[in-house]
């Protein structure tokens, strides 16, 4: 059973790398420096007295609905529609003056996606705003998070302006996209290598 197991492992590796469309992971336009640890990615931005982080973990990326399309549809020479990694991210913005850092958790809508045709939409929306220590690593529960379920739209077009005026715009949000759904492919192929690796050793 193993031994047929690694088989499969080695056909599917051959798939997965002959598909892949990048050898490197795509950059990110606009000066952002990318630091990568496994499947955790850390986008810097530096601007005039501040520090833009935007965080995202490609770990439970990909649409459920994507998946459940491929297995039924699927006639055996057709190619795979592709799967694109949407992951959450968080924008961190840290004034070098300051001792707080205002987090800003985002998201792609699931139903946003691959709507082209409405070009003054945003791809993203911002789900929760708050205020954290900066420089510390756990969040602390008790700071006040705003829930732009309810707000008025006046802040939060301000919110999404504020965040545009540093560089996390549609643009960079198709780019996330990109570098996401590479970063989350290079890793599955990793974690296929790993299996046969691992099925193989006796």
């Amino acid at each position: 059973g193993d031994k047929a197991f690694a088989q499969f492992l080695t056909d599917e590796i051959q798939e997965e790398k002959k598909i892949q469309k990048h050898k490197s992971l795509p950059k990110v336009s606009g000066g952002w420096e990318l630091e990568v640890h496994g499947t955790e990615a850390k986008l810097v931005r530096k601007i005039a007295g501040e520090k833009i982080t935007v965080t995202f973990n490609i770990n439970n990326s990909i649409p459920p609905s994507a998946e459940e399309d491929t297995q039924e549809q699927q006639k055996p020479d057709e190619q795979e529609p592709e799967l694109t990694s949407t992951p959450n991210f968080v924008v961190e913005v840290i004034k070098d003056d300051t001792k707080q850092t205002l987090v800003l958790d985002c998201h792609f809508p699931e139903d946003e996606i691959g709507h082209e045709g409405e070009e003054e939409s945003d791809i993203f929306t911002i789900r929760e705003v708050s205020f954290q220590p900066t420089g510390e690593a756990d969040w602390k529960d008790t700071n006040y998070t705003l829930n732009t379920d309810s707000l008025d739209w006046a802040l939060y077009d301000h919110l999404m302006d504020f965040l545009a005026d540093r560089g996390v715009d549609n643009t960079f949000a198709d780019e996330l996209v990109e570098l996401s759904t590479a970063l989350e492919h290079q890793e599955y192929i990793k974690f296929l290598e790993d299996l046969k690796s691992f099925v193989k050793c006796q």
